[in-house]
């Protein structure tokens, strides 16, 4: 296994709407370990290819407090949403450090792959719910931020990359003993 690069906020290739996996193979395998590692060690509860520069309709879920929930959604579709919604705090592994509340189906109904192309179902409330929608809304080039006013969204973006001008001159400083 190998950790991931997680792309982050507001790179454009987070807004690349993924394309359908035709294949299942070994290769999609080693991607959702990888992916997994890369969730796991950030640490997250959810992770779209997307977010990984991988523009292929895939996204792992774990919201287990022991980690041995791990899922994996390949070409995953939402096929029944309630009308009731529910606000949750978001966070998001493309925009460290960034909560806010976004306002979403509080239960869903949803139909995708396994790796090996299996067809399943799941319906899911809390949690799950909001993490399913979230990772999906990765697969179709959306950021949680997205459901945020202007204002917060630019002040989100600005923060964003400051950061990352920081991260930059932190690794080009030459190292002293």
């Amino acid at each position: 296994m190998s950790k991931l690069n997680i792309l982050r906020y507001p790179d454009p290739r987070l807004h690349k709407v993924a394309k359908p996996v035709t294949v299942f193979d070994a290769r999609l395998a080693k991607l959702v370990e990888d992916m997994a590692e890369t969730m796991y060690d950030a640490p997250g509860v959810g992770l779209a290819a997307t977010q990984v520069d991988v523009h292929e309709r895939l996204m792992i879920i774990d919201v287990t407090e022991d980690k041995t929930g791990l899922k994996a959604y390949v070409n995953p579709e939402i096929i029944w949403a309630s009308e009731d919604k529910q606000v949750y705090d978001e966070g998001c592994l493309s925009v460290p450090g960034i909560y806010d509340g976004v306002e979403r189906p509080s239960r869903v109904k949803v139909r995708a792959q396994d790796v090996k192309g299996e067809t399943f179902e799941v319906e899911a409330d809390g949690l799950l719910a909001v993490c399913i929608q979230h990772e999906m809304d990765h697969l179709m080039g959306k950021v949680f931020v997205e459901y945020l006013s202007p204002l917060k969204r630019n002040r989100i973006k600005t923060k964003m990359i400051k950061e990352e001008r920081e991260i930059a001159r932190h690794q080009a400083r030459p190292h002293r003993r």
